[in-house]
């Protein structure tokens, strides 16, 4: 289990979601205490939801108190009575590929918000696919990929995009020191080999990481790297809510390598609420005949610069800011300037947006 030492009390939040009792799966995972601290810091009740009772039950000491129900993917009714009470159901539990449908089925069925911080494309695109009228019936959000590959993303390309109806090409670039994956990205690596896709020509297509290296002018301090084509969850995202025909994502080698290397250790934490020393930078190109737009954000810790993002989804939808139900992009559910306003300072230390966005 993670020795990170979680807090609370990163600054007062106030309780935005206060009332609210919220399942989360996967609570003792490296991403999942994030989210129940965040959670906690927003004022909401969390059930502690995972396979492991000795585990769930460590995990009091930063939810006292907090509900602990053990279930598994492939028990439908110990889902049922994990969700049993809950408002909303956010899903920490990876690999994806193995959880998502079960826990979103399982939502469905109480009636409640589904969440995810998947990375996994696969997961997105199968949600998108198959659970848009099931979704509707029941009258609720299911919103996938509420995380760092996938839900900033989406989020910057769509305030990018502004009043634009429709988007050439759309270009996440994606600078990052360094990359500690943690045990559960190394594991969802080894599930999702083989399955990874990107946005082109209109459609998704299958993708590997055999590609050019090239040099990209990231934002600064970054400046010019080397860098590869990257496969990420925001490719299935975008197009279901955006005109376009490319959506392409790039990264710098120096993380890439860290992933590939089998000795990379797993985070470390760095600071009083966990957060390891790895920064982050994100820039979406959004090209429109000869016009181009552009927003940037950064930060600190991909892991945990995901709790905020998917509360912030959270607080939303059960506030009736997340739109329509059915299966949502981030970009499509929310206002994406304002919600990446709300995450800065404090999780996104850098953002900036277009002019006509800024304030």
């Amino acid at each position: 289990m993670s020795n990170t030492p979680f807090t609370t009390a990163v600054s007062d939040a106030g309780v935005r979601l206060e009332g609210r009792t919220v399942a989360v799966v996967g609570a003792y995972g490296h991403t999942g205490r994030f989210v129940v601290a965040e959670l906690l810091r927003r004022g909401a009740t969390p059930i502690l939801v995972g396979r492991d009772l000795e585990k769930l039950e460590a995990l009091r000491a930063l939810a006292p108190g907090a509900p602990v129900r053990v279930a598994s993917t492939g028990d439908a009714a110990s889902l049922d009575r994990a969700l049993d009470g809950a408002s909303a159901v956010v899903n920490a539990a990876g690999p994806f590929l193995e959880t998502s449908l079960p826990v979103a089925d399982a939502a469905l069925r109480a009636g409640i918000p589904y969440l995810d911080v998947a990375a996994e494309q696969g997961v997105s695109a199968a949600l998108f696919d198959t659970y848009g009228d099931r979704a509707r019936e029941a009258g609720v959000v299911i919103a996938p990929s509420l995380a760092f590959y996938g839900g900033l993303g989406d989020l910057l390309a769509t305030a990018a995009l502004g009043d634009w109806p429709d988007a050439d090409e759309i270009t996440l670039a994606y600078g990052l020191d360094s990359w500690h994956p943690t045990h559960g990205t190394r594991r969802t690596g080894e599930t999702n080999a083989g399955q990874h896709l990107v946005y082109t020509g209109g459609e998704l297509r299958p993708f590997d990481y055999s590609q050019d290296v090239f040099p990209w002018d990231f934002p600064e301090p970054l400046g010019t790297q080397d860098a590869q084509a990257f496969a990420t969850a925001d490719q299935v995202t975008l197009p279901r809510h955006v005109r376009t025909p490319e959506v392409r994502a790039v990264m710098n080698l120096a993380p890439l390598r860290d992933i590939r290397a089998e000795g990379t250790p797993e985070p470390r934490p760095a600071d009083a609420v966990g957060r390891s020393a790895q920064t982050f930078l994100v820039e979406a190109v959004v090209r429109r005949g000869t016009e181009t737009r552009r927003a940037v954000a950064g930060g600190q810790d991909i892991y945990a610069v995901t709790a905020p993002l998917v509360a912030e989804a959270l607080e939303r939808v059960l506030d009736g800011r997340g739109g329509a139900p059915g299966v949502r992009a981030a970009g499509e559910a929310f206002d994406a300037a304002d919600f990446l306003r709300a995450l800065a300072p404090e999780h996104l230390t850098r953002l900036d947006l277009p002019a006509r966005l800024a304030v």
